[in-house]
């Protein structure tokens, strides 16, 4: 009986040893480093025909931060033409043109901000709205800084 048992555990198991599809618990995943985040220049030199000093995607917020302080302590306000930056000084101005549709206004860094990898710029939801991609979400943009703040 022993022996057909043996048999019959041979022949499902093929012989192969059982390996766990994980790791095994227990494993110390803290020794790995850091992963490093790093942020980009204040002025990146994306150009295109010295048109833009920075081109990439354009995001809006509005809504549940407004009424919220921003970065620099101001009251965050959705009708204003302001908009968030992760590197550029406070009070620096630039021009922000739409290039989906070539539309252009001037805002006011006054927040830090996209948090979300590929963003260069989060703007009011004003700005939004007259940049005319508030339905969309994001866009493609091409910025101009106009005047740098004070940092």
């Amino acid at each position: 009986m022993a022996f057909v048992f043996s048999l019959m555990l041979q022949a499902c198991g093929g012989g192969e040893t059982h390996r766990p599809a994980v790791s095994a618990p227990g494993k110390d995943y803290a020794s790995r480093p850091p992963v490093q985040r790093s942020l980009p220049p204040a002025y990146p030199r994306q150009q295109r025909g010295d048109l833009y000093d920075i081109i990439g995607t354009a995001s809006w917020y509005g809504g549940k931060f407004h009424g919220r302080r921003t970065a620099n302590g101001e009251v965050y306000d959705k009708n204003q033409l302001t908009a968030a930056h992760p590197t550029l000084p406070f009070d620096t101005w630039v021009d922000v043109t739409n290039l989906r549709n070539g539309r252009t206004i001037t805002l006011r860094i006054n927040d830090r901000g996209p948090f979300i990898k590929g963003r260069v710029i989060d703007v009011s939801q004003h700005a939004a709205q007259q940049l005319g991609f508030v339905n969309d979400g994001i866009t493609r943009v091409g910025i101009r800084i106009r005047r740098p703040g004070r940092g």
